[in-house]
This record gives C-alpha cells, sequence and structure tokens, in this order.
C-alpha cells in the first residue's frame, strides 16, 4: 500500500487563526484538490490528519467538524481525488493527550487502521508538530511553505538543513511521483 498522510489546514486549505468554523470557511489553496487527486491517481491511499482544538474549546461541534470534511471530501472528488480518511484531535492542548500532534498519537492510530508501518510514509505539513508527530512515528516528513510554513522554516533554524522542504502540496506530490519510476 502506497500511504501519505496531509496536514489538513496549510497543506490542503487556507489556514486561519480563528479556526475553519464551518464548510464556508474551509478554501481550498491553489492547487491542493488537483495534488490529492494526482496521489489518488497514482494509487496513492491519502490520508488526513488534523489537529481540530477548535472543538475542546467550545469554537465547533464534532458534526459541524464532519460538514466540513464532508464539504472537502466533495471538492477533492470533483477534481479527481479521494481522501481515504480522516483522523483528528478534538483535544486542547492544555489536556495533554496523546493524540494532540506533536505527540504520535494520531500517526499510530492510522499505522493501526491500516495496519502498515509508518516507516517512510509521507507526512506533509506545514508546522513543526507535524514534522515531530511525524518523526515520532517514523514516518517521512516533509514541509511546505505554504499555511504556516514560512513561519516553521525560520523556527527549525539550521535544522532546516535536515528537512525536505516544497514550496506547496503540488511541488511535493511531483517529486513523489517522480520516486516511482
Amino acid at each position: 500500500m502506497k500511504l501519505v498522510i496531509l496536514d489538513r489546514d496549510g497543506v490542503i486549505n487556507k489556514e486561519s487563526d480563528a479556526f475553519i468554523k464551518s464548510p464556508q470557511e474551509w478554501i481550498p489553496l491553489p492547487g491542493s484538490l488537483e495534488a490529492i487527486a494526482r496521489l489518488t491517481k497514482a494509487g496513492y491511499t491519502v490520508v488526513v490528519a488534523s489537529n481540530q482544538s477548535g472543538i475542546g474549546r467550545g469554537l465547533f461541534t464534532t458534526k459541524t467538524l464532519e460538514d466540513i470534511h464532508e464539504h472537502m471530501k466533495a471538492e477533492v472528488a470533483k477534481a479527481g481525488g479521494k481522501i481515504d480518511s480522516i483522523f483528528f484531535c478534538p483535544h486542547k492542548p492544555e489536556d495533554n493527550c496523546d493524540c494532540r500532534k506533536p505527540k504520535p498519537g494520531l500517526f499510530q492510530r492510522i499505522m493501526a487502521y491500516y495496519v502498515v508501518p509508518l516507516r517512510g510514509v509521507p507526512a506533509i505539513g506545514d508546522s513543526l508538530r507535524d514534522l515531530e508527530a511525524a518523526r515520532a512515528a517514523g514516518a517521512r516528513p516533509i514541509l511546505v511553505r505554504t499555511g504556516r510554513g514560512e513561519a516553521t522554516l525560520k523556527e527549525l533554524g539550521a535544522n532546516a538543513a535536515f528537512t525536505e522542504v516544497y514550496p506547496n502540496l503540488n511541488s511535493v506530490v511531483t517529486q513523489l511521483l517522480s520516486e516511482l519510476h
């Protein structure tokens, strides 16, 4: 199985400091839907792993999050792609759960669900916690410069030299697909 794990906000859709609280606020980043379609057509199973503390903070309900995700999946399908499943953490940072990135709990749930090791599985994110969770689970952390990516690159400092960095999801997909040949 060819698996790829994507963060949601800042990778697939526009990031918002005020949280994405409705399907109408979910706006895809240029090229992201097409990138997921390219992955799908190349035989990848596309999975989303996302912190969604807006639920724990009382900003939106699990039902609203499901509506947002149904909207996202429909938009991806219109572009010819498929998101196979979505794993999310509903907790606030202070809840100290094991599923909130940078902890690897979401990735461990993905590994158990698909019954595959994550060694070398591309895990694409825009924040340091995305990279840390991927690394802790043995996946291949990849940073995009969209969303919070530029700030994360500065945060990495000298460690940026040891991190795969791409302008956006579409450019990562081009690289991944070139590795298949």
